[in-house]
């Protein structure tokens, strides 16, 4: 395969990023390489080195790619059902949250497992941080809300929440719902469906609630 003799008018780390988010979603994050990547942009195996030192480098930054964008999603879904008065149920507000996480995991083939994979676990990135942070902080206040302010029960609910959303997503993706002709809205529905139905058991939950 031919070589191209630029970078993209200038923005080959973009592109590599891009590349490397799409052979995540077509293989998950065990089967990118550096070379693949390389390839796929048709430029040299040593082009992508001038801007990531390693393959740990190049994770990092598509884990920071993908929170930012999963960020903005959310934070989209989370306006579509907020009122004028700029107020929203956080029951809603968390599902239209977990529906909007599902489709995401769905459609790129990460979420929270790229963001928090174990590997970059202790990689010293503050943006990696940064990020992270943003896509909790997205979703977290509606959990508080329904919990009454309890951080701990907030995060339990939270995590049952994307477990069910990352589930219907994975199953999607597998295969395992293909005799059913699921589609990336329906496993959305489905994931708003656990999260509201969760979020109503922690309700009756909380003293005062």
């Amino acid at each position: 395969m031919p070589k191209r003799s630029t970078y993209h008018h200038g923005d080959l780390k973009a592109v590599l990023v891009a590349t490397a988010l799409e052979v995540i979603a077509e293989q998950g994050i065990p089967a990118l390489t550096v070379a693949e990547v390389a390839r796929r942009a048709e430029v040299s195996s040593a082009a992508p080195y001038r801007h990531f030192a390693s393959r740990q480098a190049l994770l990092i930054a598509c884990a920071i790619a993908a929170a930012r964008q999963l960020t903005r999603e959310l934070h989209q879904a989370q306006a579509a059902v907020t009122g004028p008065d700029g107020t929203a149920d956080p029951v809603e507000s968390a599902s239209a949250a977990a529906a909007a996480y599902a489709r995401f995991a769905a459609e790129h083939g990460s979420g929270f497992d790229l963001i928090f994979a174990d590997e970059l676990q202790g990689a010293d990135s503050q943006d990696l941080l940064d990020a992270g942070r943003g896509v909790m902080d997205a979703m977290l206040p509606a959990a508080l809300q329904i919990t009454g302010g309890d951080g701990k029960s907030a995060l339990n609910l939270l995590e049952r929440q994307i477990a069910g959303a990352q589930g219907y997503a994975t199953l999607l993706r597998t295969g395992f719902l293909r005799r059913r002709h699921a589609t990336v809205d329906d496993i959305a529905a489905h994931a708003a469906a656990i999260a509201r139905s969760l979020s109503h058991d922690a309700q009756r939950a909380t003293p005062d609630a």
